[in-house]
């Protein structure tokens, strides 16, 4: 098995994201309706070390399930701390580098407590990371661009959870599918099927 992608570029975007969130605006709404900026920004340090465990678990590869789990904590700006502006852009350039491995991506290991492959658990993790690089940049206020390759990904992995047959298995992490036009912008489609509205824009102070 090789590595099926690269997660660098869509990490370090969101890293950049994170580093600039102004403490002004920890506390401003995001396109996730629980998550204050604050409580997504912790939430992103914790799917980093969740995936990059599921990245670095100890394989199995006779189908019995990885020995290590990965699952986030719900997002709490009350955790962040005095240093969340270099440690978590530094824990998701480790999330990275730990799915540069191809042995990241064969086998079982365990992801939101659920058990399943290495690779899908690696398209997991760069949809996390893409989407919630749109939530963070949506905050601000500022644009967000994405690889095509990137989307294509993502594409293929929130198609699969919109189908009617998921909604079990959507549980809280997506929200409903919100209906964006067939021939919208491919990232605006993806965000649909995440469960955002892709015209979500931060409210005017």
């Amino acid at each position: 098995m090789t590595v099926m992608f690269d997660l660098g570029p869509a990490a370090r975007r969101l890293a950049d994201l994170v580093a600039a969130v102004p403490d002004s605006l920890l506390t401003a709404p995001t396109p996730c309706e629980r998550y204050t900026l604050g409580d997504l920004v912790d939430h992103v340090g914790g799917l980093a070390l969740a995936f990059t465990a599921a990245a670095t678990a100890t394989k199995d590869t006779t189908g019995s399930g990885g020995q290590a789990s990965a699952q986030g904590a719900p997002g709490d700006a009350a955790r962040l701390g005095d240093d969340w502006r270099t440690r978590i852009p530094a824990q998701l350039a480790t999330l990275a580098e730990a799915w540069r491995a191809p042995a990241a991506w064969v086998g079982t290991t365990r992801a939101g407590g659920i058990e399943l492959p290495g690779d899908l658990a690696g398209r997991v993790a760069l949809n996390e990371v893409v989407v919630h690089g749109w939530d963070v940049a949506r905050a601000m206020g500022l644009p967000f661009e994405v690889d095509a390759e990137e989307l294509e990904a993502c594409m293929s992995f929130v198609s699969a959870m919109a189908a009617p047959d998921q909604q079990a298995a959507r549980g809280s992490a997506f929200g409903p599918v919100v209906d964006v036009p067939a021939d919208a912008p491919l990232l605006d489609r993806v965000i649909g099927l995440s469960g955002r509205d892709p015209s979500w824009r931060r409210p005017e102070p």
